[in-house]
């Protein structure tokens, strides 16, 4: 059932809204490039697996000459150029490194993944914060709807209690009893359009808007009661969850630092072959530049670290059944939440029913009262008192609404539901 419609001049529905806060905050912004980031070293460590390729260019000046004097007679014969020249390109290759390589890849995708998935869980609470904005400026409205009848009925009912007392049949003091009460219901609209302005200018953070635009939002405020299946919910929250990602995202990193640790300390075999020109060949001419080439191969095999790599391993595995345990504890705490969110859900709907019980009654007791004190069987104060009632019961009621509502969004938001 709606109870207001969108206001004249309006802009924002909840899906702008929600899509207007994700757009204009520039957390989103920083998160990505930290996916971009870790994106970049998940490629940086696939080259690893490449072969590296590098030129060098040398220049070495030996002095004094070296001679081999084999009679004291002659010159002596130089072994070596003063001026050495060397120029060749390089490549160079792993062949085999126990999976070193690929420990180092799988841990630096683990990272993108866990900065990927923190992105979802900033945007999730953005949406909700965006959703909570929204509809608590819709209640603001809707409240001081409320309250403005309230005033209307209370200055109508002053201005019969004034002609009642030209007319000699009522007092001063049932005027002054009205004007009291009408004074307590503009305090109560005022605190409820501070409560207005303060969630407009938390929209406006939001929105990364200046705090002094007022920005307008629209939409319908409706009370749509909605069955809840709650293993349904217990089990979307265990899977969808961006919380229980991330701390999947942890297990996994922690898993892959551990092969990490464990092939750091594996033989590697490395081949390479080098190609190029340099002097210095004991020829006839030293100076004289020639192409060479050079082939080879290097095992390298770690013998002792220190314990390093046993430390290392520890620690690893140390992180494993942190991040499980972490697991776990947010495993629980999605159920929790879950729970909490229908328990929400139901005792707004229970407070709604109540809430038009109370309507009734109030409306009701208000006509009764207003007869009686018409026909002079009845107070002022009764009437009063049935108009405050009157006013209080439809606030409950839009409280309640407004509590289902969110309620809702609570729900979505515990089990993992995309709400933008």
């Amino acid at each position: 059932m709606p109870l207001s419609a969108a206001t004249p001049g309006d802009s924002l529905s909840l899906e702008t809204t929600v899509r207007s806060v994700l757009d204009a905050n520039p957390a989103i912004n920083a998160l990505q490039e930290e996916v971009n980031q870790a994106q970049s070293r998940l490629d940086e460590s696939r080259t690893y697996l490449r072969p590296v390729v590098d030129g060098t260019v040398s220049y070495t000046r030996v002095d004094p000459q070296v001679k081999l004097q084999l009679n004291p007679d002659e010159p002596g014969f130089q072994l070596a150029p003063n001026n050495n020249y060397d120029g060749h390109v390089t490549a160079r290759y792993t062949v085999l490194d126990f999976g070193r390589a690929n420990a180092a890849i799988e841990a630096a995708r683990s990272r993108t993944l866990t900065a990927a998935d923190q992105i979802n869980v900033t945007r999730r609470d953005l949406a909700f914060a965006a959703a909570q904005s929204y509809y608590s400026i819709l209640f603001a409205r809707e409240a001081i709807r409320v309250q403005d009848a309230q005033l209307a009925s209370l200055r109508q009912h002053q201005r019969e209690m004034e002609k009642r007392v030209e007319g000699g049949v009522s007092t001063n003091f049932d005027v002054t009893t009205t004007q009291v009460r009408i004074a307590q219901a503009l305090d109560r609209r005022i605190d409820l359009q501070n409560q207005l302005r303060n969630q407009e200018i938390q929209l406006a953070r939001l929105l990364h808007r200046p705090e002094s635009a007022v920005t307008p939002v629209r939409g319908r405020f409706e009370y749509n009661p909605q069955p809840v299946n709650v293993e349904e919910a217990l089990a979307k929250g265990s899977e969808n969850r961006p919380e229980v990602k991330l701390a999947k995202d942890a297990e996994q990193t922690a898993s892959a630092q551990l092969r990490v640790a464990e092939t750091s300390n594996k033989p590697s075999l490395t081949v390479l072959a080098q190609a190029g020109g340099k002097n210095g060949y004991i020829v006839p001419n030293l100076e004289r530049v020639r192409f060479n080439t050079v082939a080879g191969a290097q095992l390298s095999i770690p013998i002792y670290d220190g314990d390093r790599n046993r430390y290392q391993r520890a620690a690893a595995q140390s992180a494993i059944k942190g991040a499980q345990a972490r697991t776990q504890d947010t495993q629980e705490q999605v159920r929790a939440d879950v729970l909490q969110a229908v328990n929400n859900l139901q005792t707004s709907t229970a407070r709604y029913d109540n809430s038009q019980v109370q309507i009734s009654q109030a409306t009701d007791a208000l006509t009764r009262a207003k007869a009686r004190y018409r026909y002079g069987v009845g107070s002022n104060l009764d009437v009063l008192d049935a108009e405050t009632q009157l006013a209080q019961s439809r606030l409950s009621r839009l409280q309640a609404i407004y509590n289902y509502t969110l309620g809702q969004y609570q729900l979505r938001r515990a089990t993992g539901e995309q709400i933008w």
